[in-house]
């Protein structure tokens, strides 16, 4: 990977303690998988950090090579990839979504 891209996805990650690398907005989700993340951390009340990557196609291709993960959206909590929608759901059911996050 690209050493300036590589910097900017850390950058991105570590700006949050919760950080969603997702298709659109939380306002204006894009896709039905960034739409129910966004949906789980809005119900559990944890606020986190996003990135649009409709918006910089180098960062919508580079978060999958830097997680070693193919899809998106992708959740990092104190920097550490967590997953996808499917992952995020199944935590947040089991409540391990909010210790991880500390809630």
């Amino acid at each position: 990977m690209d050493p300036p891209l590589q910097r900017k996805i850390e950058q991105l990650i570590k700006s949050h303690k919760v950080f969603l690398f997702m298709k659109g907005t939380p306002e204006d989700p894009q896709c039905g998988f960034s739409a129910k993340v966004v949906e789980v951390l809005q119900d559990l009340k944890i606020s986190f950090g996003s990135c649009n990557v409709f918006e910089d196609e180098s960062v919508r291709e580079g978060i999958k090579e830097y997680s070693h993960w193919p899809t998106l959206p992708q959740l990092y909590i104190n920097g550490k990839f967590i997953g996808g929608c499917d992952i995020v759901t199944e935590l947040a059911e089991k409540g391990e979504l909010q210790k991880l996050v500390g809630k």
